[in-house]
C-alpha cells in the first residue's frame, strides 16, 4: 500500500525555527525573490508549504522563487 506524503502548511514560527531567519529577513527576501511565497491560508493567515522550505534549506544561497534552486 502507498502512503502519499502530505506537503503541509508552516506558520510563521515555525518556518522561523527551521530557517533560523528573523520575520523581517524572510519578508525582504520574499520580495527579493530568494525565499519562497507565503500562501494565503485565509483573511489574515498566511504559510508556507513545508517542500518550499526545505528545497530551500538544501541550498539557500542560490534559491530563486522562480524557479527554485539554481543550478
Amino acid at each position: 500500500m502507498q502512503t502519499e506524503q502530505t506537503d503541509r502548511i508552516l506558520r510563521l514560527k515555525a518556518v522561523i525555527d527551521m530557517t533560523g531567519l528573523a520575520r523581517t529577513t524572510l519578508y525582504r527576501r520574499m520580495q527579493e525573490g530568494t525565499f519562497p511565497k507565503n500562501v494565503q491560508i485565509s483573511t489574515r493567515c498566511v504559510g508556507w508549504r513545508e517542500s518550499a522550505i526545505r528545497e530551500w534549506s538544501q541550498n539557500p544561497m542560490s534559491y530563486s522563487a522562480q524557479g527554485g534552486t539554481r543550478s
